[in-house]
């Protein structure tokens, strides 16, 4: 009797038959890193300003509060970028001529706003309004990072959906008190948790809808 198969093809077909489970298996592993690698999600990356405002200098070295630029952080969905004249209120009197200030001063000349790269994006389906979590107990640095330790800022957080629902789901453990709410310097204490739940009662925080689809999807 002829042979029909060659002596490897039981081997060659078990490793068919293997690869139809595993590489679908791979493939969507591969995918679930890539998407919650920094290429995605942007963490970490520093990205162009023109002009180059360093946080380190003006929050860190100068102590300048966060409010000072981002005006409408408290009252409002957007926290507010520096405009112009935020800027000319130092800078009139101070490194006048300056070439790294000239978009400034050409900003003031043409009475056009500056431009400035947003570096916290999130997409447009998703809510975000920084009065309500400002006011709540949520420091700048939980979401931010050491702002006053960055020379040009960069997204310190993934801002994933997960991200984001770590803190909706539990956040007794990351409210802190409103005289600490821009205070880079702060940790959370060793019972934290203790406090952070007398904090929840304080602020009238409802966790039972924190997360809820409508919180962020609207």
């Amino acid at each position: 009797m002829a042979q029909i198969f060659r002596p490897g093809a039981d081997t060659y077909a078990r490793m068919v038959l293997l690869s139809i489970v595993l590489l679908p298996t791979l493939a969507i592993f591969l995918t679930y890193l890539v998407m919650r690698s920094s290429t995605v999600t942007g963490q970490d990356f520093v990205l162009h300003q023109w002009p180059p405002f360093s946080h380190a200098h003006h929050a860190g070295e100068l102590g300048i509060g966060c409010r000072m630029c981002h005006n409408s952080v408290e009252k409002a969905a957007s926290a507010g970028m520096p405009s112009t004249h935020v800027c000319m209120t130092c800078h009139s009197q101070i490194w006048t001529n300056a070439p790294m200030l000239a978009p400034v001063r050409e900003s003031l000349a043409d009475d056009k706003p500056l431009h400035w790269t947003r570096v916290n994006d999130l997409p447009d389906y998703v809510y975000f309004d920084h009065s309500v979590h400002v006011n709540n107990g949520v420091g700048c640095s939980t979401c931010h990072g050491p702002v006053d330790t960055m020379p040009l800022m960069r997204q310190a957080a993934p801002l994933t959906m997960g991200w984001c629902l770590d803190c909706h789901r539990s956040p007794e453990k990351f409210v802190r008190p409103t005289d600490k709410i821009y205070d880079f310097d702060w940790q959370p204490p060793a019972d934290q948790e203790e406090k952070g739940k007398r904090l929840l009662v304080q602020y009238h925080i409802e966790t039972s809808h924190l997360t809820d689809c409508s919180v962020c999807h609207r």
